[in-house]
């Protein structure tokens, strides 16, 4: 079973790295298998503690390059889908784009208005959110 490296961002804060390959987002659960002990036990992780699911292309990522270029759409590439801006309860600031959002669903995927940051797309967590709106 294809396995996706993921960063797990709790709303308590809490951030977890490692490998998932049975997150569905209608579910209320998933496992995590941690990313330095793969053989080890995977973490049953509740979607509802969740600030948002982060499917990454590495673990190590780029700090630098991810507050200089976060959230930017680049006027080179088209745009596919909607605009979006998320607001979380922590302050933290996402800009992507979604091909559909539900406010009764327990959240949505956005992918990052920068293609070249280090997460491919998100699963964000409704309850962690102040403001989610169309830019």
């Amino acid at each position: 079973m294809a396995q996706n490296k993921v960063v797990v961002h709790y709303q308590d804060g809490r951030i977890l790295k490692g490998f998932v390959a049975d997150f569905y987002p209608h579910e209320e659960v998933f496992h995590l298998v941690p990313k330095d002990t793969p053989e080890a036990t995977a973490t049953t992780v509740r979607i509802a503690d969740l600030k948002a699911l982060f499917f990454v292309k590495d673990f190590m990522g780029n700090i630098d390059y991810y507050h200089e270029r976060l959230n930017q759409f680049e006027s080179s590439r088209p745009v596919v889908g909607r605009k979006i801006q998320v607001v979380f309860k922590d302050g933290e600031i996402l800009l992507g784009t979604i091909q559909e959002y539900h406010a009764d669903r327990t959240g949505f995927f956005l992918i990052p208005a920068d293609a070249d940051s280090n997460n491919e797309h998100c699963f964000v967590v409704l309850a962690a959110t102040s403001k989610v709106s169309l830019v």
